[in-house]
């Protein structure tokens, strides 16, 4: 029963830092934050990915951790799995050459706003409508390959199956927010590309 306790709280969490993530990536909330606060909005970027990151440490450090043993491979089996955790990291490298790196992270906000270049209509970072690369692919190729790094595990426990279920459940709203933002940005064009692209999985994965 306590391992019910702990997931049950673990979800609730997890859920909490899901819709506080959600919130704050919000047009409404950065649109409120130039109000406010006018060109230092170029910081938003910045705090919101040191807010995630800090968070997201806190549940994973001080949060239940459901011991539970689910499954544990054995040679060679457990150093297989390395092999798709070592591919899905490359096709991460290759997604960071389709975007900057610093636009993502909030450096080059805090460059520009540093160099009076940051400009009046700018919210938390600047968005490109990327169709190339792994995007040809997949709408969200770092998701697709975050999940595979994540599925493919020598030993799985409670604790690290309910992360995985609660961050895999997040990857999809996730996107599906993000794109209600990208659809107000480029319109009819990423309507378009929606159409003809899968969300997460790539068509060899899914017939959607």
């Amino acid at each position: 029963m306590q391992y019910f306790y702990d997931v049950l709280l673990l979800l609730l969490l997890l859920g909490l830092f899901g819709y506080t993530h959600s919130l704050l990536a919000s047009l409404k909330v950065k649109e409120f934050i130039r109000q406010q606060f006018g060109k230092a909005i170029a910081f938003y970027r910045l705090f919101y990915n040191l807010f995630s990151l800090i968070s997201l440490y806190l549940i994973w450090e001080y949060a239940p951790h459901p011991s539970l043993q689910i499954y544990k491979l054995n040679p060679p089996f457990d150093y297989l799995v390395l092999i798709p955790q070592f591919l899905s990291l490359i096709g991460i490298i290759w997604c960071f050459r389709y975007f900057s790196v610093k636009e993502f992270l909030g450096l080059s906000q805090i460059e520009r706003f540093l160099n009076k270049e940051f400009s009046d209509d700018e919210l938390d970072e600047k968005m490109f409508f990327r169709i190339d690369g792994p995007y040809k692919y997949s709408r969200h190729p770092i998701y697709f390959f975050s999940i595979v790094f994540l599925i493919f595990r020598a030993e799985m426990d409670l604790f690290y199956l309910t992360m995985l279920i609660a961050f895999i459940i997040y990857f999809y709203i996730g996107s599906v927010y993000e794109e209600m933002r990208l659809l107000k940005i480029f319109g009819k064009d990423y309507e378009e590309y929606q159409k003809k692209v899968p969300r997460i999985f790539p068509r060899v994965f899914t017939k959607s």
